[in-house]
């Protein structure tokens, strides 16, 4: 607890006890900030703010309410400078890692924290530290969340955090209390252009990262990645790369085609090093030298480091294969990019036996443009395509299917809008060596309709499936 004039001039000394943005999360004794967001004004909830029980406001002009009002020119600008006094600088206690991109960046992020000790996860599937877990509304947290967590971090004795950074939160400014020790770079391909509006915006966006780095601290770069050297401009630490050409500092090779192949090499300063995972797709063998290199150049044993990567099987929602007692293959995955769709469905075909049974939509709310291209990936590298709901928000179900089947030839699809209707017919159909993939949510505990978050569970709604076989 610290007073309000301890936290912003002013005459007030009434007890802060938390600070929120969010009216609808607020608790009694909190310090409610009206922040202006990208398409909301939260001026607008300060009422509802204080009948949740706000003890004190921020605001930009004066209000009528039976709690103390502090004035000021820029809340937004406010609300960083509170955090910091309320928390006393809680950033400084940890060494982070950022993990941006637009494919990648839970796997890359989740594997770190397995194999650092002592280090927090934070991103898309919650915050995870040992048996510590919170669950989260976006992939980077606003940023009076982020110091409230890393305030119970610093309680549980926790010293990394690897986290996940969105093009979003550098955007928005949710980071700019956090100086970052080690940046990574998965991939950029587009992906929320209905937020940027172009590529180069989006590019820029993800560029921040690499402005946000310690001196001392240090960047790694996907070197085959085509915007490679936009991203190397603002980069003002010291640089390693990484990726399948011969001139990375950490080069992928020795990494066989064959199906079921489980290792792949890394060459790094003349020694080679082996590899060995259950996550053999292409584009993990990037994320998984990325995780190599950056724990490798911050000094850990690389023989401790194979040895954690060998004993990890799986990572809820990405390439997540369920086991029900089916005779057939379930694939859990988040994959909702035209990247992330074409590579799982590559790798599939690559070690296919009977059909391939492919369940996806597009969220609502978002660039229309990607639509037409999943849908033509998803029937053309499929045998059969089911197209359903997915985070439809404001949007039409029918007529973001519609927009994903606009260039469409193949007629080896169908159309349920129901997700969970979609689900169990797609397990129905499903014969012996068929696969499974169900993407876009991975694990995902809501379905965002409208202006709402509804509970809603693809892994929960595959399970309740086999639980009435049992009868």
């Amino acid at each position: 607890m610290k007073r309000l004039n301890e936290l912003i001039f002013c005459k007030f000394n009434t007890p802060i006890y938390g600070i929120k943005t969010d009216s609808r999360k607020v608790e009694n004794g909190d310090l409610f900030v009206a922040i202006h967001g990208m398409n909301t004004d939260h001026h607008n909830f300060i009422k509802d703010a204080v009948e949740k029980g706000a003890a004190a406001i921020i605001s930009e002009k004066k209000i009528n309410v039976n709690v103390p009002v502090v004035i000021v020119k820029n809340t937004n600008k406010a609300l960083r400078k509170v955090l910091k006094r309320f928390y006393s600088n809680i950033e400084k206690e940890f060494f982070f890692i950022g993990i941006t991109g637009t494919d990648g960046k839970t796997t890359t992020s989740t594997f770190i924290s397995k194999v650092l000790d002592g280090c927090a996860n934070i991103g898309t599937n919650g915050l995870f530290y040992n048996d510590y877990y919170k669950s989260l509304d976006n992939t980077t947290p606003s940023i009076e969340e982020l110091s409230s967590m890393f305030s119970d971090l610093k309680k549980i004795r926790c010293k990394y955090i690897s986290m996940e950074v969105s093009s979003e939160a550098l955007l928005h400014k949710r980071l700019d209390n956090i100086k970052y020790n080690v940046g990574i770079i998965t991939n950029i391909t587009e992906d929320h252009l209905n937020i940027h509006k172009d590529i180069n915006n989006y590019i820029n966006s993800k560029a921040l990262l690499f402005t946000k780095i310690k001196k001392d601290g240090f960047a790694l770069l996907n070197l085959d990645d085509k915007y490679y050297g936009q991203i190397l401009k603002k980069c003002k630490c010291k640089t390693f790369t990484y990726g399948f050409d011969v001139n990375s500092d950490f080069t992928i090779c020795k990494a066989s085609d064959k199906k079921n192949v489980n290792n792949f090499s890394i060459l790094h300063n003349g020694n080679l090093y082996t590899v060995y995972t259950s996550f053999t797709q292409k584009y993990n063998l990037y994320n998984l030298t990325a995780v190599f290199a950056c724990l490798y150049l911050l000094g850990l044993d690389p023989d401790y480091i194979l040895d954690k990567i060998r004993s990890i099987d799986s990572i809820p929602g990405r390439g997540e294969k369920l086991n029900f007692g089916q005779q057939y293959t379930i694939i859990l995955d988040y994959a909702h990019t035209e990247n992330a769709i074409k590579n799982i469905l590559l790798d599939v075909n690559s070690n296919k036996n009977g059909r391939i049974i492919t369940l996806t939509g597009s969220a609502g709310g978002r660039e229309k443009e990607k639509r037409k291209k999943i849908g033509k990936i998803v029937t053309e590298l499929s045998d059969i395509a089911i197209f359903t709901e997915d985070d439809p928000r404001y949007e039409k179900v029918s007529e973001i299917i519609a927009d994903m089947l606009c260039e469409v030839t193949k007629k080896n699809y169908k159309i349920i809008e129901n997700r969970k209707n979609a689900i169990h017919y797609a397990l129905s159909i499903a014969n012996k060596e068929d696969t499974i993939l169900i993407l876009g949510k991975g694990r995902d505990n809501y379905m965002a309709i409208f202006d709402k978050k509804v509970k809603y569970s693809d892994y929960d709604v595959i399970k309740s499936y086999f639980d009435s076989k049992k009868f």
